[in-house]
């Protein structure tokens, strides 16, 4: 049985960080490309990040780009998310998945149940 299970998530003010991790088991990690979505309140799903299997490729939207950085650690089987100068946009439940690498909802075939990220002013 797959799992993916999110933390790092919490409360905190505009222009602080988190590092958000996704441990994953059941499934072998390193053979997976890993992203993070996030939905906001009112809010469609949102890429946000996403790596491939070997942590040689990385993609970001504009909306992240320069302020959050996604990594792996396959020995770990473990996705990083790490936000740095959060906004109160940035406001939503963080998902990490596992699939194929891109940025579409499509590429994958595992999710988590999220970890919420609250920003305030």
């Amino acid at each position: 049985q797959v799992q993916l299970v999110e933390s790092g998530g919490g409360l905190v003010q505009a222009g602080g960080s988190l590092r958000l991790s996704c441990a994953a088991s059941g499934l072998t990690f390193s053979s997976h490309a890993m992203g993070w979505f996030r939905q906001g309140p009112g809010k469609e799903r949102e890429f946000v990040a996403t790596i491939s299997w070997s942590g040689g490729s990385t993609y970001y939207p504009d909306s992240v780009k320069g302020r959050f950085t996604i990594s792996r650690d396959n020995a770990k089987n473990t996705v990083y998310l790490q936000m740095n100068n959060l906004r109160p946009g940035d406001t939503a439940v963080y998902y990490c998945a596992a699939g194929s690498y891109g940025p579409l909802g499509n590429n994958y075939d595992y999710w988590g149940r999220g970890t919420q990220v609250t920003v305030s002013s």
